[in-house]
C-alpha cells in the first residue's frame, strides 16, 4: 500500500540545501566578474556573448544526463549526493584556476585558458545543481515543495551576495589591491575565486553529511503522480530522448516563460559590466586596462548583490504570497517587477540609483529560481524527477545559447556597441516572461505552504 511522503523538519530542509550557499558563491563570482576577467585578456564586448556560450551549451548536455544516471543509480551515498560531491571538486579547481590563467601565458594564451575554465567551472556548476533541484522534490510532499525551493533561493541568495561583494570588501574594507597592470587580475578578485572555491566544497559537504536519502525501495512505496505507470526497465541514456518526447504539457507551457526569462537573464549577465562602465562612469569603449574601469567592475559585483540579497529576503515571503495569490500570478507579477527594473538603467546616470533597479530584478530572480520548479514538481512522476528536471535545464540554456550566438552581433551592429540596450533588451523579454507564465497548467499550485 502506498503512503505519502512525510513532512521534513524545517532544519533538514535547510540542511538538505545548504549546498547552494557555495554553488550560488561561485556561480556569482562568475556572473559579476567573468566579463571583466576575459576582457582584461583581451575579449571584445561583442565577443563576450560567444565565450558565455559555454555555460548553456555544457547545462544542456550535462544536466539530462546527470538526471539521467541518478535517477538510476544507487551507492553507499546515495544517488544525488555523489554528482554535487564530484561537480563541488571540480568547480573549486575552476574557480581556482579561472583568474590565475595569466599564469598559463607562456604556454597558451590567458584569454584561452580563462575561457577554459570558464567552460570548467560551468559544467561542474551544472553537475552539482540539478540532483540539488531533484533531491528537494525527492524527499519532499507536494505540501512542502514551494517551501523547500524558496529555501533554496534563500540560501542562492545568500551565497550570491557574499559571491558579488566579496571583491569589493576585500578592496575597500582590507586594502587588497584592486587595480593591476595591463592583462593582470587584481589581487582582491584572485583571493575572492580562492575563498569561494572554499566555501563551495565546505557547504556541499556539509549537505552530504547531514543529508540522507530514500532507498529506491522507499520512494517505491510513496503515492507520486504517476508512479504505477512507470515500466520496470533497464534503464538506457537513450531514454532521455523518450522522456523529452513525452515531456508533460505543463512542461512544455513553462518552457516559454523560461525562454524569456532566462534570454533576460543571460543578457544581464554578459553585458552589465560593459554597460554600467560607458553608460554610467563614462568610460570610453574599449578602455579595459584603466583604473576606472575596474572600478566600475567592482561596483556591479555591488549591485549584483543586492539583487541577490533582495532575492534573499523575497524568498522568505514567496510560499505566502504563492498561498494567497497563486503560484502563476506570483510569479508574472515577479517578471514585471524584474522587467521594469532592467528598463529603468537607461534613465540612470547615478551609480547610486542602480540600487534601485536592483530592487525590481532581486524579486523576478526570487521567483525564477523557484517558482517554475515548484510549479514542475507537481507535473512529473517521481521515478524520472531528476531526468526531467535536467530536461527542464533545457529551457534555461536553450534561450542562452540564441542569446549568445546573436546577442553580440546585435550590440555591436544594431546597438552601435552600446551595451545599455542589451539590458533594456532583456527588460522587454523579463515583461514577456510574465504574460507567458498566465498561461500555464499548475497542477497542484493550491499545495503551497508558508515558511
Amino acid at each position: 500500500m502506498n503512503r505519502t511522503k512525510p513532512n521534513l523538519r524545517k532544519a533538514d530542509i535547510w540542511n538538505m540545501s545548504m549546498g547552494f550557499l557555495g554553488i550560488q558563491m561561485g556561480f556569482a563570482l562568475q556572473n559579476a566578474n567573468a566579463s571583466r576577467i576575459l576582457q582584461t585578456f583581451g575579449a571584445d564586448v561583442e565577443h563576450l556573448s560567444w565565450f558565455w556560450l559555454v555555460a548553456p551549451i555544457t547545462g544542456m548536455i550535462v544536466q539530462p544526463i546527470v538526471g539521467h544516471y541518478s535517477d538510476n543509480t544507487w551507492t553507499r551515498l546515495g544517488r544525488r549526493r555523489p554528482y554535487f560531491l564530484a561537480g563541488a571538486v571540480l568547480a573549486s579547481l575552476g574557480l581556482i584556476l579561472m583568474p590565475n590563467a595569466g599564469l598559463f601565458a607562456a604556454f597558451i594564451p590567458a584569454l584561452w585558458v580563462g575561457a577554459g575554465m570558464l567552460m570548467i567551472m560551468d559544467a561542474s556548476f551544472n553537475i552539482a545543481m540539478e540532483p540539488f533541484r531533484a533531491l528537494v522534490a525527492d524527499k519532499l510532499p507536494s505540501s512542502q515543495r514551494t517551501l523547500g525551493f524558496s529555501i533554496q533561493t534563500v540560501l542562492i541568495g545568500i551565497g550570491a551576495v557574499v559571491g558579488s561583494w566579496l571583491p569589493y570588501i576585500l578592496a575597500e574594507g582590507f586594502g587588497w589591491g584592486k587595480t593591476a597592470g595591463e592583462g593582470e587580475i587584481p589581487l582582491n578578485l584572485i583571493i575572492s575565486f580562492v575563498v569561494g572555491a572554499a566555501i563551495l566544497l565546505g557547504s556541499i559537504v556539509w549537505t552530504v553529511i547531514t543529508t540522507s536519502e530514500y532507498s529506491p525501495e522507499e520512494l517505491a512505496e510513496f503515492d507520486d503522480k504517476e508512479d504505477e505507470t512507470i515500466e520496470e526497465e533497464k534503464p538506457s541514456l537513450v531514454d532521455i530522448f523518450k522522456d523529452f518526447a513525452s515531456m508533460p504539457e505543463t512542461m512544455k507551457q513553462l518552457g516559454l516563460v523560461q525562454f524569456f526569462s532566462w534570454f533576460a537573464l543571460f543578457s544581464m549577465w554578459v553585458f552589465t559590466t560593459p554597460a554600467i562602465a560607458e553608460h554610467v562612469f563614462g568610460v570610453a569603449k574599449g578602455d579595459t586596462g584603466s583604473p576606472l574601469f575596474q572600478e566600475a567592475g567592482n561596483w556591479v559585483g555591488v549591485i549584483f548583490g543586492v539583487y541577490n540579497a533582495i532575492s534573499a529576503i523575497f524568498a522568505f515571503f514567496l510560499p505566502k504570497i504563492a498561498a494567497a495569490v497563486g503560484r502563476k500570478k506570483t510569479h508574472a507579477i515577479s517578471l514585471i517587477l524584474g522587467g521594469l527594473g532592467l528598463i529603468s538603467i537607461y534613465f540612470i546616470q547615478d551609480k547610486y540609483w542602480l540600487l534601485l533597479s536592483m530592487i525590481g530584478i532581486g524579486i523576478a530572480w526570487a521567483s525564477i529560481l523557484a517558482m517554475p520548479y515548484a510549479i514542475l514538481a507537481g507535473s512529473i512522476p517521481a521515478k524520472k524527477m531528476g531526468v526531467y528536471m535536467g530536461i527542464f535545464n533545457f529551457f534555461i540554456t536553450f534561450p542562452q545559447i540564441v542569446n549568445g550566438i546573436i546577442g553580440g552581433p546585435i550590440v555591436k551592429h544594431l546597438y552601435g556597441g552600446e551595451a545599455i540596450w542589451a539590458l533594456v533588451t532583456a527588460g522587454i523579454f523579463m515583461l514577456l516572461g510574465a504574460w507567458s507564465v498566465m498561461r500555464v497548467n499548475d497542477m497542484d499550485g493550491d499545495l503551497a505552504i508558508p515558511l
